[in-house]
């Protein structure tokens, strides 16, 4: 049963798309103002061009016929070759022939001064510390156009050039992605020189308060007549709200504003779909939440072209334009009555040959196996057109990292991809598994439960300066890399993209059993019975820093960390006995390639020999018998002296315990 509203006319002035052919060069200033333009991507870029990528991505992976090399992940301090200039060595990240741009710039952890050699220049256009360059703190890019996201560090600054581009830095063993633009041949690029940092200074302090807050860049005025704004409509199950946009000429919507009460909202933002058809094409088919780029549930966030608020309305500013009519359509796939309210903004448009209708698809793995390593398809898109970005969700059952995988992007027939990212969280500009939360106009995470890894994750990318045209054929992968081995989980993703009529993709519209929400359980860490965990005891005394390190195969997963000691330093850690008497102590402890050689003592008796915890890493031992003791009911002491370390450790001295346990004499095992 549908529930339909009225019929929505356009009125005022046009808003005028761009990407028409235009006799202005491409330049520094052209590429900022592109940055927060939401409305180019809607036509097919004129000038023409091509976007790729370089990366530190593991060389080892040559062809996807050998599986055993295919998933390398050796992905740091890869680098095209090592040059000299003037009398030192410089690790070259890219060399590549013009006219083209540079669009984004991304490292996990960036080192030595990056120079970027413009037009086969000898002297560096830019010549920076890479960290500050990627953090903000360089001379006329400001936050946040360069900014650090979750341990990502991440510059978007362009930097065009007619002949040719060169980046290095003189420091390796980093990981990091450059993404370029390549204009068709002839192409009028002005190069880049550190001049315009000055000249373009307002330009430059006008994009990055746009990207600071890029909820405010979308059109602010209603066009046009329909539901009023907030109003709320009831949908049992089964049932649809209908939103008609139509006009004698070319339109476009230019926001979405969605709010949803249920008496369970996270499911229901689920198991709601939305579509969307555009001259009778239907283009969009998506979880309602999803869509949103934050699902499942209400997160709230603030980004370009989606956000979240706090109170839980959700809005889009994609530009999606039509000749004559769209339909959007809310059906209700939940088992609850819901409320929904909808509210759309649209303006009238010029319709090109190079105009474009927007797309949305999402697809769903229930049962996505973590062995082998695989490469998961995000979506293939058959006609002309632009990917404008992907939101991912997972739901983890464990704390272990699951985005080892690199993005594999293939366009246009190509054999080997001209993306071949260094991990999942890379690929969305943050960096070494990190669990924080945060937001920025081009990509996020918004949910991320907890611990750690664990439970629901939510992350985005949209790609406006960086969008990847395509001519007739597009397709991204995404490794499935965990560290957990042999078990099952669940993944999905909406992904974002514009095309001509007629293109196709290989994303079918979610089914009610697709838009089953997968629940994750609270976690409780799992203990070993009778366990005294080293991190829960009392220190009594210390040299160094003793504190908790998870750890996934220890008793709570986590342990006792003692680091910052040496030779003849002492921990004391106190724990209690139920009752007083005789007793067998077992211990079980962390070895790896930093720990040292550590003599141990209950109250202040020898407790076996010293203990060599080198690991050629990290390893959880079986248990222990550090022999048989009188115990004191009530308080007891454990002593650790560093005695040395192993010949082929790295000399930290660290010291891993994970619990104590103990039995009575007269208790069997």
């Amino acid at each position: 049963m549908r529930h339909r509203v009225g019929t929505l006319f356009l009125v005022g002035v046009g808003l005028s798309l761009s990407g028409c052919v235009s006799s202005r060069p491409v330049s520094t200033e052209t590429l900022l103002r592109e940055m927060t333009d939401l409305k180019g991507l809607a036509e097919f870029p004129s000038p023409s061009f091509t976007c790729r990528q370089f990366s530190s991505y593991d060389r080892a992976s040559t062809s996807a016929e050998d599986q055993k090399t295919w998933f390398a992940n050796g992905d740091c301090g890869k680098y095209l070759r090592q040059e000299e200039h003037d009398g030192r060595s410089e690790y070259v990240m890219m060399d590549v022939d013009g006219p083209g741009a540079i669009v984004r710039i991304w490292s996990a952890n960036p080192k030595g001064t990056l120079r970027v050699y413009l037009d086969h220049d000898d002297k560096p256009v830019l010549e920076v510390p890479m960290a500050d360059l990627l953090s903000g703190k360089a001379a006329g890019v400001p936050e946040p156009i360069a900014h650090v996201r979750s341990a990502g560090w991440n510059c978007y600054l362009p930097i065009p050039y007619a002949e040719h581009c060169l980046v290095t830095s003189d420091e390796g063993g980093f990981y990091y992605h450059v993404n370029y633009r390549t204009y068709a041949p002839g192409t009028d690029v002005v190069t880049f020189t550190v001049a315009d940092l000055e000249t373009l200074a307002e330009v430059i302090g006008d994009t990055a308060s746009h990207l600071a807050s890029p909820g405010g860049v979308a059109p602010t005025a209603k066009m046009g007549s329909g539901a009023a704004s907030g109003e709320l409509v009831e949908l049992q199950p089964g049932h649809s709200h209908t939103r008609y946009v139509t006009s004698e000429k070319p339109g476009a919507i230019c926001e979405l504003r969605v709010k949803v009460v249920a008496d369970d909202v996270e499911r229901a933002l689920r198991q709601m779909l939305l579509t969307i058809a555009f001259d009778g094409q239907r283009t969009v088919a998506c979880p309602l939440g999803d869509f949103f780029g934050a699902g499942p549930g209400v997160n709230a966030y603030e980004s370009l072209p989606l956000g979240v608020t706090d109170d839980g309305e959700m809005w889009s500013h994609w530009v999606m334009p039509f000749r004559k009519t769209a339909q959007l359509d809310i059906l209700n796939l939940d088992d609850q009555a819901v409320s929904v309210s909808l509210d759309t903004l649209a303006t009238d448009v010029k319709w090109t040959d190079q105009s474009m209708y927007f797309h949305a698809g999402w697809r769903v793995e229930r049962d996505a196996s973590t062995r082998p390593p695989s490469d998961w398809n995000y979506v293939t898109v058959n006609g002309q057109g632009v990917f404008a970005g992907a939101a991912f969700a997972i739901a983890n059952p464990v704390k272990q990292w699951w985005g080892e995988g690199d993005e594999k992007i293939y366009v246009d027939g190509e054999l080997f991809p001209s993306h071949f990212g260094t991990g999942t969280e890379d690929y969305y500009g943050y960096a070494w598994c990190s669990p924080t939360p945060f937001t920025h106009a081009y990509h996020n995470q918004p949910r991320c439960d907890g611990p750690n890894n664990y439970g629901h994750t939510a992350v985005n990318r949209w790609h406006v300066l960086d969008r990847i045209p395509f001519e007739r054929e597009f397709r991204f992968d995404m490794e499935l890399w965990h560290w957990w081995e042999g078990r099952v989980l669940e993944m999905s993703v909406a992904t974002y993209w514009y095309a001509r009529p007629g293109a196709t993709s290989n994303l079918a519209v979610p089914t009610a059993d697709d838009l089953r929400l997968a629940k994750v359980p609270e976690y409780v860490a799992s203990r070993v019975k009778g366990a005294l965990e080293g991190e829960e005891m009392r220190v009594v005394a210390k040299i160094g820093t003793p504190g908790p390190q998870d750890i996934a195969n220890c008793s709570n997963e986590r342990h006792l960390w003692w680091r910052g000691a040496k030779p003849g330093d002492k921990l004391v850690l106190a724990f209690d006995a139920a009752e007083a008497g005789t007793h067998r102590v077992y211990g079980r402890f962390v070895k790896a390639h930093d720990y040292g050689i550590i003599r141990l003592w209950l109250n202040d008796k020898p407790a076996g020999r010293p203990i060599d915890f080198y690991n050629d890493g990290i390893l959880v031992t079986d248990e222990i018998l550090l022999g048989e003791f009188d115990l004191s009911a009530g308080d007891n002491r454990l002593t650790a002296e560093v005695i040395g370390a192993n010949g082929k450790a790295v000399r930290e001295y660290m010291f891993g315990l994970d619990y104590v346990r103990l039995e009575r004499e007269t208790e069997s095992r």
